[in-house]
């Protein structure tokens, strides 16, 4: 037999032991790939799905009310609801996560359909839109029946001479309106309102028109009137004469005096505004029937203040009623080519003068004397 060489016969076994082993470590490393991979495609997802770069700032135009006192999670569901976002769910985990939630407005804010999440965020962000409402401007003088007609075509509905015939929890009597006087004349203080709109009724109106005279009045100091006998109804209704008479704030004084001066002496107060009240005739010039029509309103013959106020007088008005000026003055007339300014006097044969040059003034003007370019006057 032929010798066999000396030393260790090779064999196969490395190479079939290399050929086992390569395709396990190529499986670990697939699985090691997956493991790694499979958090990382979630996490994009999530940043995606939360965060929606590729997304627009949506379209159209929508109004949100966002009712105060809500959540995220409430603004998400709303927001859902409307077609602004697409999850609610999604949008209350993004709000959390930017730490924008803490941020959002309340109020009616304008959005779009279909935005992003942080488009929407930022939108919740900004200032609501100011509210619906409707602008009553009443002016200073004015009475009843004549702010229903002013209001009629503003937006407001429901009667207002109902409305302001009685209101509830304000009542006239805590001023010294005497028990067989009734409604709200004088009270119904003048300014400018705003009402939301679906609300702005005359009730309404009326209820924040007391409600900004009490505020006013009480500003008021009544010590003098009270030491004139005087009751706070009183003045108002003298309030109500000077927001009638004065066309230049400087004389709302001036015609307070003359008012005061004439009840201390027992004289009738001879004003026409409040005949025009009785007959409801602010604009023409008064009949000689109207003048004569003896209303309980008629001071050229009854002596005393009018029974009610002859409209809302502003605070200017009931300042001065309260606080007249200490001028013995008695008379007052209208001074030609005086743009709405008076002449005073102390003294009838001074008021007839004053009275005779107003008629001649009116005579050659051919109507109203009293504007400084009436004709007649001197440029």
């Amino acid at each position: 037999m032929p010798l066999r060489p000396a030393g260790r016969v090779p064999t196969a076994a490395p190479a079939t032991v290399h050929t086992r082993t390569a395709p396990a470590r190529r499986g670990v490393s697939r699985i090691a790939a997956v493991v790694v991979l499979v958090p990382l495609v979630v996490l994009v997802a999530a940043a995606i799905f939360l965060f929606q770069p590729f997304h627009g700032e949506g379209k159209g135009e929508i109004r949100v009310k966002i009712p105060p006192g809500s959540s995220v999670d409430d603004i998400g569901r709303l927001l859902k609801d409307k077609g602004v976002v697409s999850n609610s769910l999604a949008f209350a985990i993004r709000a959390r996560l930017s730490g924008d939630g803490a941020n959002l407005k309340a109020g009616t804010l304008r959005l779009k359909k279909g935005m992003s999440y942080g488009s929407a965020l930022t939108a919740l962000q900004q200032d609501p839109l100011p509210p619906s409402v409707v602008r009553v401007s009443i002016p200073e003088g004015l009475s009843r029946s004549e702010v229903a007609s002013s209001i009629r075509k503003g937006g407001v509905s429901g009667s207002y001479l109902t409305a302001s015939a009685k209101s509830p929890g304000f009542d006239p009597k805590d001023f010294g309106q005497p028990k067989k006087r009734k409604g709200l004349e004088g009270f119904l203080f003048p300014a400018t309102y705003e009402l939301q709109r679906g609300g702005a009724t005359s009730a309404a109106l009326v209820a924040e028109q007391l409600k900004t005279f009490r505020v006013n009045f009480d500003k008021v100091s009544m010590t003098r009137a009270k030491r004139a006998q005087l009751t706070p109804y009183d003045v108002l209704i003298v309030a109500s004469m000077i927001e009638r008479e004065v066309r230049v704030p400087s004389e709302r004084k001036l015609v307070a005096a003359v008012i005061w001066n004439r009840l201390k002496d027992d004289m009738p107060l001879g004003i026409d505004a409040t005949t025009r009240y009785a007959v409801k005739n602010w604009t023409r010039p008064l009949k000689q029937s109207e003048i004569d029509s003896k209303t309980p309103y008629d001071t050229r013959y009854r002596k005393g203040l009018p029974p009610t106020p002859i409209g809302s007088p502003g605070l200017a008005s009931i300042r001065a009623a309260a606080n007249p000026s200490r001028a013995k003055y008695l008379y007052y007339v209208v001074k030609p080519c005086g743009d709405g300014r008076h002449n005073f006097a102390t003294d009838n044969a001074q008021f007839q003068r004053d009275s005779a040059a107003y008629t001649a003034a009116q005579k050659r003007a051919g109507g109203d004397p009293s504007p400084k370019n009436a004709k007649g006057c001197k440029s």
